[in-house]
């Protein structure tokens, strides 16, 4: 049976640049999201994500309706991921040992906030997504990109497993070890997993507002423009979680973020300059 996205794709494969739009439109978000929570600055998502839509459009008509069509998307899209060059944060930090060197030296130089007004709730929000996507980062690329697709996007291992090109067995086991490394950095260093820790976010609200100001304009993450913003994860529902279920918890709880809509104009001007060839 054909969903409504398979017959778009079908026509735009036959030429239809209307159908070619909304394709890129309904899988823009899934990539750049994807993207986003594998190379942490929205710049490099940026990147990836143009680079991935071409990719996608230029080989749409391989697309043979053996899987959903979203899961075609998401192979081609984590092999690009899988060897993009690596981002500034990858380079800076690469294990976990580094990232809490990092935070033990914050630590020493900052002093808890002064003051806290409800208005920097969401420099909070912005401290908190931050420091969890560093955290994906002390994974290696196959494990980050397990965690991602297995606890964060809610993937069945079969369907992760095509995605990856690899067994269910293997993505489990991936899985598994990228809860483990984050449960056990997160339970020794992370004041939200564990309160008797000093690494809490509210501490390092005036090291923000010094470098970035106040205009959410400037927050990376909590000034992002989103589909849906999601509410965080209170101190009393944490309690009533297990260790791993706090770490699950905090990794959903980020936004569902929006993709540019330059994407679409751009794949747009693509296809009207005849440089790829894309449509037939």
């Amino acid at each position: 049976m054909h969903t409504a996205t398979d017959i778009l794709v079908g026509q735009a494969i036959n030429g239809n640049k209307d159908a070619l739009e909304e394709v890129i439109r309904r899988i823009q978000d899934y990539i750049y999201n994807l993207a986003l929570r594998m190379l942490w600055h929205p710049a490099d998502a940026e990147d990836a994500t143009q680079e991935i839509l071409i990719k996608i459009i230029t080989h749409l008509d391989n697309f043979r309706g053996e899987s959903a069509f979203t899961s075609w998307v998401y192979r081609i899209a984590t092999n690009h991921l899988l060897t993009f060059k690596k981002c500034q944060i990858e380079r800076e930090i690469t294990t976990f040992k580094d990232f809490e060197e990092t935070i033990d030296r914050e630590i020493s130089a900052s002093s808890p906030a002064t003051t806290f007004e409800p208005e920097q709730s969401l420099i909070v929000q912005e401290i908190m997504i931050g420091c969890t996507m560093g955290m994906l980062i002390c994974l290696n690329r196959n494990l980050r990109i397990a965690y991602i697709l297995g606890d964060i996007f809610e993937m069945e291992s079969d369907n992760a497993a095509y995605i990856l090109t690899i067994t269910p067995s293997t993505f489990r086991k991936r899985l598994s070890r990228a809860r483990r490394l984050l449960k056990d950095f997160m339970q020794k260093k992370c004041g939200l997993i564990n309160p008797d820790n000093p690494c809490h976010c509210a501490r390092y609200v005036d090291f923000v507002v010094s470098t970035r100001g106040r205009d959410p304009e400037r927050l990376l993450f909590a000034g992002h423009p989103c589909r849906g913003r999601k509410e965080l994860v209170t101190a009393e529902q944490l309690q009533e979680m297990s260790e791993l279920e706090h770490v699950i918890a905090l990794f959903r709880s980020h936004p569902d973020y929006a993709a540019p809509e330059k994407f679409v104009s751009g794949i747009k001007e693509l296809v009207d300059s005849g440089k790829f060839s894309i449509l037939k």
